[in-house]
């Protein structure tokens, strides 16, 4: 990279560093504001729990700003990939804001430099920080799921607490049901499964004292299952394992809404390859997931290049003003890759469906590009 190259990027990556830390404190302060009596209240609980009396106040406030930063770690990681895409174009301004008001570009068109130049370092910059982005998604994320559920009062835990399953519908179109479900050891207790012919009667059902699962499958402990629907009534046969789409990651989906977006490509590829997932409604919901997330980081890029002519003026001018005209293009911009990401098109294949704003965004960053005056 040539001096101009490594100023700018520079310039840029302590922009985005800036943005990032005010945005994550803003959002950490706010929480911790709203929500101190909590941490509080949990703090005094660890500390009776641990000690025969109340804690000091200053081990009360360190107890306080642990659990703070246990709860908020990992949701900040997650919050880095929600954020970055806006923050690549917000540093982008600013950056570009700052040559201006220098004259910055002005000297480099006087040198013979066209503003073209300027381009490539952001992208190269912006390009490292969607690396990043994914490996976070990938690596990161997967391995922290069930950190990044919990609630206030869960802070200092690192378990899922059990809790009932209700009636779920798996991709074969069985009815599961359980006392409860154990996320840490994947097992349910008091397991009850009805399966049902083509019009949709129950033919029989299953019941097990726990089910652990295993192999695309749940291993059954007094697994006995029974034929419905004849005039007989049938006897309870053994049964040790029911082979199912239904698993830990979707009961976990089902129970937490935001945990499908910590599951990584490949932990979604072998949900979509199991063959006893059959509902075409979970198929096309799992390949939103696993390809969204990909169309999501190519439309930040793309809003990104689309905002850039906005701030790649050959005169000076309000940066303001320009800021405020590249606000609503940026902002639909970032909205349209999440929409295009998650919501579904009929007749479009999901794989297809979810780069359809990544196509319509490439074609408006071409024409960005060729009109900007340099």
């Amino acid at each position: 990279m040539t001096i101009l190259d490594r100023y700018i990027a520079r310039q840029y990556i302590f922009n985005v560093m800036a943005l990032l830390v005010i945005l994550f404190s803003f959002v950490l302060v706010i929480d911790v504001s709203l929500n101190m009596d909590r941490f509080l209240r949990l703090a005094d609980n660890l500390g009776i729990q641990n000690a025969d009396e109340a804690p000091s106040t200053i081990r009360r406030w360190i107890v306080t700003v642990l659990l703070i930063f246990d709860l908020w770690w990992p949701k900040l990681l997650q919050l880095y990939n929600f954020l970055i895409g806006m923050i690549l174009v917000g540093a982008m301004g600013f950056t570009f804001s700052q040559m201006t008001r220098n004259r910055e570009f002005v000297a480099m068109m006087a040198a013979g430099v066209g503003l073209h130049r300027v381009v490539r370092p952001v992208i190269i910059i912006a390009i490292g920080f969607t690396v990043l982005q994914v490996i976070n998604t990938e690596l990161i994320i997967p391995r922290i799921a069930p950190l990044l559920v919990r609630d206030h009062g869960q802070a200092g835990t690192h378990q899922l607490k059990a809790a009932a399953v209700p009636l779920t519908l798996d991709g074969s179109g069985r009815l599961f049901r359980a006392a409860s479900f154990d996320s840490e050891t994947e097992t349910l207790q008091g397991v009850y499964i009805l399966e049902r012919d083509d019009q949709g009667k129950a033919s029989r059902v299953i019941t097990a004292n726990t089910a652990t699962y295993s192999n695309g499958g749940w291993d059954l402990v007094n697994g006995k299952a029974q034929i419905r629907g004849s005039a007989l009534i049938e006897p309870f046969t053994p049964l040790a394992r029911i082979e199912t789409s239904l698993d830990p990651n979707e009961l976990r989906m089902n129970r937490f809404e935001s945990y499908s977006q910590a599951l990584s490509f490949r932990q979604i590829s072998q949900m979509l390859n199991r063959e006893t997932l059959t509902d075409p409604a979970k198929r096309a919901r799992y390949t939103r997931i696993k390809w969204g997330r990909f169309a999501m980081m190519i439309s930040s890029l793309l809003a990104l290049i689309i905002s850039m002519p906005f701030y790649i003026t050959r005169e000076p001018k309000n940066m303001v003003l320009q800021s405020i005209k590249c606000a609503p293009i940026a902002i639909i911009s970032l909205i349209g890759g999440v929409l295009g990401a998650s919501a579904s098109i009929p007749g479009i294949p999901p794989a297809i469906g979810v780069f359809l704003p990544v196509m319509l965004l490439s074609i408006i960053a071409i024409a960005q590009v060729s009109s900007m005056k340099t």
